[in-house]
């Protein structure tokens, strides 16, 4: 996954984000989408969110995923 700086980051837009309101969970490309499936998936195992909210994340990264 390329890194992705603080920078660049605080220059992407909301849309870029799955979760827009947060600027939490980058998916400006595949490999990011990607990685955030994974956290998301790790976040409701681990009990700190819902799976609706995973679901949610998942879709718009998969909408990244299914674009390239």
């Amino acid at each position: 996954m390329a890194e992705l700086k603080a920078k660049t980051r605080d220059k992407l837009p909301n849309k870029d984000f799955a979760e827009p309101e947060k600027r939490a969970y980058p998916i400006e490309d595949r490999s990011h989408a990607r990685n955030a499936k994974a956290r998301a998936s790790q976040a409701v195992k681990a009990g700190r969110m819902s799976k609706a909210e995973a679901g949610r994340i998942d879709k718009k990264a998969d909408a990244v995923l299914k674009k390239g």
